[in-house]
């Protein structure tokens, strides 16, 4: 059996951003999304980089070295992203989410990190492959989320692992899957998954069978959604060539791609759809100004100030209800934040409105900066934000499992050290038996 591959790559820039993050490939052998972060240009380098990198890999490959391939292409990408941050401070913290297919002979080489997703629709059922790492799924895989409150956490979309400038290794997963005729795969960013449903993506992928036509429907649907990030979607067939029927052409070897790692890098693939459409109509238009023909400006009529005096108390009522409404709703929010090496959770929002403080301290948690790692500690220097004291303390209990963690193994590590320095005193002592070496326990990399 001869495989090969039809597919499609859309990106839009979305309804509320300005500018495409994202970036897609779809080839003849590999699929890839990468979703970029780290302000206005950072994350167009560092998705742009990945995918540029994983380019290189859409070729032939033998099957028992894609998984390793796969592998070394993220992490050289990864190299690359943290000299670009070294060279240019203006891009510190630039960082990429990475979900990438790699096809050879019957076989796929799947590498996922990030919460850009992978989903598979086989037999008619669609399955979602890949796991978000993100604050949430943690919560979920812990017991402390069900997937519907999931759904509506503030803090859905704090990552956990990423790829890029955070001072730590990659953890990649990784996975050998078999290839099987009629399989779809779809792989997305968080601009889609975070607003189509499982079961809408499902029925979508199973009802449009061109992939140029599916990958249009579904960035429609997240454009209908709201669009509030930008959106990309790769859709990649498998196919069975001895099975084709005869006439029609293999399929299409031209590689496609989207976003910031295109040409149009920022051009929204949907401009003229109808949530496009309907966006635009909901945009106020500045009115033309009216000019009435019957008063000159030598003979302008006269007019009463009591009206303006009047409306300038009610519009000066109105802001200050609606200033008073809005502070109160803040004094509901919460943050979790880093001050003086600490963790710390304040009531309130983190932003001040002049000399008005929007939020106070209310608790130190004890937990050091020291103990967190490095993406873990850039998403609390950002603050997390928490929409009650509850989802507050969730949080703050995450963070204080991680820092036991973290204590854990370093205080292995100093009581190896010191075992080992012990034997090497005692080795020296004159007349000494060298002593056996005391066994040592390792922990995985993956936990």
């Amino acid at each position: 059996m001869s495989f090969a591959l039809r597919y499609a790559a859309r990106s839009d820039v979305g309804l509320v951003r300005s500018n495409n993050q994202d970036s897609g490939y779809a080839g003849s052998h590999l699929v890839a999304v990468a979703d970029g972060m780290g302000g206005h240009a950072g994350g167009d380098v560092a998705s742009s980089i990945v995918i540029g990198r994983l380019s290189q890999l859409d070729s032939d490959t033998p099957a028992t070295e894609i998984v390793a391939a796969l592998e070394d292409a993220i992490l050289d990408a990864n190299q690359s992203i943290l000299r670009r941050a070294r060279d240019e401070p203006q891009l510190a913290g630039l960082g990429t989410t990475v979900t990438a297919l790699l096809r050879a002979e019957g076989k796929f080489a799947l590498a996922h990190i990030g919460d850009s997703r992978a989903y598979l629709l086989r037999d008619g059922e669609c399955t979602q492959i890949t796991k978000d790492h993100t604050f949430v799924q943690r919560l979920m895989d812990e017991g402390r989320l069900t997937p519907e409150e999931a759904e509506r956490h503030p803090q859905r979309s704090v990552l956990m692992r990423v790829l890029g400038d955070v001072d730590s290794d990659p953890e990649l997963d990784l996975s050998l899957r078999p290839a099987r005729a009629g399989d779809r795969w779809m792989l997305c960013s968080d601009g889609l998954s975070g607003l189509v449903s499982l079961e809408t993506i499902g029925r979508t992928l199973r009802e449009i069978d061109d992939p140029g036509e599916c990958a249009d429907a579904l960035v429609q649907l997240a454009l209908r959604g709201g669009g509030p990030d930008n959106i990309t979607c790769v859709i990649a067939d498998v196919v069975d060539l001895d099975a084709l029927p005869k006439g029609m052409g293999a399929p299409s070897s031209s590689p496609e791609i989207v976003g910031s790692a295109g040409r149009s890098r920022h051009q929204p693939t949907a401009a003229s759809g109808p949530a496009a459409k309907a966006a635009a109509l909901t945009r106020p238009e500045r009115p033309t100004p009216f000019e009435d023909e019957d008063f000159a400006e030598e003979d302008a009529p006269r007019r009463s100030h009591w009206p303006a005096v009047v409306v300038t108390l009610l519009i000066a009522a109105v802001l200050a209800g609606g200033l008073w409404a809005g502070y109160a709703w803040t004094q509901g929010q919460y943050y979790v934040a880093a001050q003086d090496d600490e963790i710390v959770v304040y009531q309130g929002v983190s932003q001040d409105l002049g000399p008005v403080h929007l939020s106070h301290r209310i608790e130190s948690t004890g937990i050091s900066t020291d103990d967190l790692s490095s993406v873990t500690l850039e998403q609390v220097r950002d603050t997390i934000p928490a929409d009650s004291r509850e989802a507050a303390d969730e949080v703050v209990a995450t963070l204080r499992d991680e820092a036991s963690r973290t204590q854990e193994a370093r205080r292995a590590q100093e009581e190896a050290a010191q075992a080992e320095q012990q034997a090497a005193e005692q080795s020296a002592q004159p007349g000494a038996v060298p002593s056996e070496p005391a066994p040592t326990t390792t922990e995985s990399a993956g936990g």
